[in-house]
């Protein structure tokens, strides 16, 4: 598994499905479908996704780092 990480390439919004994708092994458009799919449902989804934009580093940031 991989660093949660927000990639600089292949994100839509924010890169939170794509880092989501990356650190489960499955692909970005998998992740963002069951998050659409989610959305259906009563929740804090767009909220958690905000949080989750907030918490994620970038990825130029974490290579900078190391």
């Amino acid at each position: 598994m991989t660093a949660l990480a927000r990639p600089t390439n292949g994100r839509m919004i924010g890169g939170v499905c794509a880092a989501l994708a990356r650190r489960f092994g499955t692909s970005a458009t998998t992740m963002r479908v069951i998050f659409l799919v989610s959305c259906l449902l009563p929740g804090p989804q767009f909220l958690l996704y905000i949080v989750l934009w907030i918490l994620f580093p970038s990825e130029n940031k974490v290579r900078q780092a190391w």
